[in-house]
């Protein structure tokens, strides 16, 4: 039986969706939560690690940290993007005070930056702050069509 693997943002229970199922509609088998609702998903290193590597969508990684202006400005920007991008991509935040060790991998210089993973690897980083439309557009321009 084919699927499409799909980590919970609730447990990091992956999850195999069948391919005849709309994403959107689908819950998790281990808490029964919804997959998507719309919001980006806050992560340790762990999650991070799970949602990189086991989820078959594309995940777009928000790095941020609580004093940046520039991060604040932009929360409400990724938070409409994950609205319009779900459930075909996942939306990160990952708090680079609180996981130093995965910002120093990802060789962050400036934050925000955001990180676009397809099949657990980087298709594409940008640093800098940018609006709903920016965000979307920048996805959808570096993702395999």
């Amino acid at each position: 039986m084919s699927g499409r693997h799909i980590v919970c943002p609730h447990c990091a229970a992956t999850n195999r969706v069948p391919e005849d199922k709309p994403l959107g509609e689908a819950q998790c088998g281990a808490c029964h939560e919804p997959l998507f609702q719309g919001h980006p998903v806050p992560v340790d290193t762990a999650k991070f690690k799970k949602h990189r590597n086991s989820n078959d969508i594309a995940v777009l990684v928000d790095v941020w940290a609580p004093w940046c202006g520039p991060c604040r400005m932009m929360a409400p920007s990724f938070e409409q993007a994950a609205e319009m991008l779900e459930p075909e991509v996942r939306l990160l935040k990952l708090n680079s005070d609180e996981e130093q060790d995965v910002a120093r991998d990802l060789g962050v210089r400036g934050i925000p930056s955001l990180f676009l993973f397809q099949g657990g690897r980087v298709v594409a980083h940008t640093a800098g702050a940018m609006d709903t439309n920016g965000i979307i557009a920048w996805v959808k321009s570096n993702l395999p069509s």
